[in-house]
Formats: structure tokens, C-alpha cells, sequence
């Protein structure tokens, strides 16, 4: 069978937005072009996909997904801006709005490397390995060994709990943890559909056409999910939502999932959507499902 590889018009669109959100973050920015030129990053990233799509017939989980990530953590981190929910490296005093996107990009492009290793623990794994990266390449960045260590902390701890599992315990752990799962369009799911991998993972992947990363109605952050067929309800409720509600971003996130409207027309749209709400959804209004929510699109 032909090998598969991920969509690169995916990895083209996120590196344009992570480019405009790092434009006026210079260390962040510096750190952004040391990872994604690291010889040892890249070849993790290679591995990482090798063990996840073709041993396990998994999803993309090599440097794609990692950029597609990073450009939602960042489209949430600004969505933040000027509300209660304060990055915590601004607000225990660690550093500013630079430092806590470096944090967040780089945890975002680091946190699948345990796959390397094993699918199993590899939040654990991954902490390992990114470890020694990190010695190398933060000092570059920060010649003060409080900070520098202050800020590897913060980067350590949101690559081990992105899964929500142990619970992310700042905003951006949060960020990371969420912004994995957004990463679930059909552009991502088809390399392991192709590849055999016949699952609801890939079937539900397929299914999601777009994820809208925009202000909220009444919560700092929006996240709408335009679904072709019902199938990318799974996505949504037992991927997405989890991560949600996990960390201290549960509040902050207002999450709906909407048909498309050719969806509708092939009769494949059972319900218009559904909307989070606490520990469960419960379904649009009619009107409210068929009026696609505006604001500024991620992808």
C-alpha cells in the first residue's frame, strides 16, 4: 500500500497563524526557529509519527500535528488576553506574555516525543526525552538559571499532563492539553483511514471538516466543530470535552459542534448541533445550529 503522509496545506495554514501571533514575541519567536530547526526535534518528530501511524495505526502524531497544535494553543492564548484566566507564568511573577507563549509553543511542539519510545506512558516518556533539549537549547534564551529552570518547569509540566490525565494544573498546561485535541480534522484522520487503520478515531476524523478557534459568546474562548455526518460527535464529546473540563480552562471554553449544511442536504445531519454544557451536551436550537457562529476562523 502507498505510504501515506500528512497534509501539508495543514502544517503550511498553522505555521502562517503561529508566525502572526510570535510576530511581537521575540523569545518565543527565537525559540519557535531553534525547535523546528533542531536536528534532534525533527528526527523525534519522525519517529514519533513512525510508532503512533504506522506500528500503531494511529493518527498523525509527527511535526503536522505538532504545528497544528501549537497554532491553536496560540489562537487561545490571545483569545485569553483581558480576562480573569491570567497565564500562570504572568501572574506568579515568573515572566511575561513572551515567556508564557514560549511556554506554550514549546510544550505544544514537544509534548507527543515520548511516541518515540512507546505509545504507552508516553507523557512520561516524553518528559525524559525533551529534557535534555531543553538543557540545550533554553540557555540560548535565558542566561538567568531561576528563570530559565522556572520556565522549564512550566514546559515539563504541561507536555506530562496534555492528555488531562494527570489533571494540567496552570492555564498553560490547559492550553496545551486542549489545543491537542483540536487537531482533528479530516485532513489529519485520513492517513490512517488510508493506511488500513479502520476506527472510530479515523472514521470520526474524517468527519470533522473544520474547527473555528474564536471568541466566545459569553467565554473568553470558542471552539465550533463543523462535522460532515454525526460520526464527528466522537470526536467532540470523548476527545475534545475531556480536555476541557480537565484543567483550569473548564470555565473559559464554550464548546459547539454543527452540521454543515451539506450535511444537511445529503441527510446526514440528524441534529443542527450540540453545545457543551458542564458534564454533558445538549442539542442546538434549530435556528441556532443553522446560523454558523462568526468571528475570526482558525482554519
Amino acid at each position: 500500500m502507498k505510504k501515506r503522509t500528512p497534509d501539508p496545506d495543514l502544517e503550511a495554514h498553522a505555521t502562517g497563524i503561529i508566525q502572526r501571533h510570535l510576530a511581537r514575541r521575540p523569545r518565543a519567536q527565537k525559540m519557535w526557529n531553534l525547535l523546528t530547526g533542531d536536528p534532534e526535534v525533527q528526527a523525534c518528530w519522525k519517529m514519533a509519527n513512525y510508532v503512533a501511524a504506522t506500528k500503531m495505526g494511529m493518527n498523525d502524531h509527527g511535526r503536522t500535528h505538532a504545528t497544528v497544535a501549537t497554532a491553536s494553543a496560540l489562537t487561545m492564548l490571545d483569545l485569553l488576553d483581558g480576562s480573569p484566566f491570567c497565564p500562570d507564568i504572568v501572574a506568579g511573577g515568573f515572566g511575561d506574555s513572551d515567556d508564557a507563549a514560549l511556554a506554550v509553543i514549546t510544550a505544544t511542539l514537544c509534548h507527543d516525543l515520548g511516541n518515540t519510545v512507546h505509545r504507552e506512558e508516553h507523557a512520561d516518556l516524553g518528559v525524559v526525552i525533551a529534557l535534555p533539549i531543553l538543557d540545550r537549547l533554553l540557555p540560548g534564551i535565558y542566561s538567568d538559571p531561576e528563570k530559565r529552570i522556572a520556565i522549564r518547569s512550566f514546559i515539563l509540566s504541561a507536555m506530562y499532563s496534555h492528555h488531562g490525565i494527570p489533571r494540567p494544573l496552570t492555564i498553560e498546561a490547559a492550553l496545551v492539553c486542549i489545543a491537542d485535541s483540536t487537531d482533528m480534522t479530516k485532513g489529519r484522520g485520513r492517513v490512517a483511514f488510508e493506511s488500513g487503520s479502520i476506527t472510530i478515531h479515523s472514521v470520526s476524523a474524517l468527519s470533522i471538516e473544520k474547527v473555528e478557534i474564536k471568541k466566545g459568546d459569553q467565554k473568553p474562548i470558542g471552539l465550533v466543530i463543523h462535522m460532515s455526518s454525526p460520526a464527528g460527535i466522537f470526536q467532540v464529546q470523548e476527545i475534545l470535552a475531556p480536555k476541557v473540563r480537565a484543567g483550569p480552562l473548564a470555565d473559559a471554553v464554550d464548546v459547539v459542534a454543527v452540521t454543515t449544511d451539506e450535511a444537511h442536504a445529503a441527510g446526514q445531519g440528524l441534529v443542527s448541533g450540540i453545545r457543551m454544557q458542564g458534564a454533558k451536551f445538549v442539542p442546538l436550537q434549530p435556528e441556532s445550529g443553522r446560523a454558523r457562529p462568526g468571528g475570526k476562523k482558525h482554519r
